[in-house]
């Protein structure tokens, strides 16, 4: 049965990720205005990651085998609030806010983009075990993997198999899901960059705790 909880602070069972991976590098994009709304996300305050504990440690065994490979892990969003998740349903409704159509979703009507699966109304990432992030080269200064699309590419350009994009940008896409897969996280059809953890330990839970 699904449960929204209010906390004011960090439940037990989370963790700040750059505790359990100090390397890890952070983009939270909805703490700033580089993201598909424009502006802050409700429930941002920080540039900083949170995760379960047991999606934080399968994630530091992606980071530990990618580092090999004078790689990395760079993270977009991790756990989101109830009210981010909000903030993004009462964005998408609004009709007269068209600013990023053309980066984010040229082809996809805005009054779809929750029936197309690029926006929930209750997200897992609000159950703590939900990552969006890409890998980098593990040397200053830091470049991004070249995946085919940005991140929150509202298209299906950014499905994982998508075939119109380069041998490298598929190559590049493949390493992810295979590292990722490997350490027990799922990826989503719909988003190259999205993952949850198999056997998450909130599965019905969605939290509403601040990021700060």
């Amino acid at each position: 049965m699904l449960e929204i909880t209010n906390h004011r602070t960090m439940p037990d069972g989370f963790v700040y990720l750059d505790e359990v991976i100090p390397s890890i590098k952070q983009d939270i994009r909805y703490f700033g205005v580089n993201n598909f709304l424009g502006r802050p996300v409700n429930g941002y305050h920080a540039n900083r990651a949170i995760l379960t504990k047991s999606a934080a440690s399968a994630l530091k065994a992606v980071q530990e085998e990618l580092s090999k490979f004078g790689l990395g892990l760079l993270v977009f969003d991790a756990y989101r609030p109830q009210q981010a998740v909000d903030d993004f349903v009462a964005w998408s409704k609004d009709n007269k806010d068209m600013k990023s159509k053309s980066a984010n979703y040229p082809q996809v009507p805005k009054n779809t983009l929750i029936s197309e699966g690029f926006i929930a109304e209750y997200s897992g990432h609000s159950r703590g075990s939900t990552i969006d992030l890409t890998i980098v080269s593990g040397n200053p200064p830091f470049k991004q993997l070249n995946m085919g699309t940005r991140f929150d590419f509202f298209g299906s350009e950014s499905r994982p198999n998508y075939a119109g994009i380069s041998s490298q940008q598929r190559a590049n896409r493949l390493l992810l899901q295979n590292i990722m897969i490997k350490h027990d996280f799922k990826p989503y059809p719909q988003e190259w960059w999205h993952f949850t953890l198999n056997n998450e330990p909130f599965p019905e839970t969605y939290f509403n705790f601040p990021v700060r």
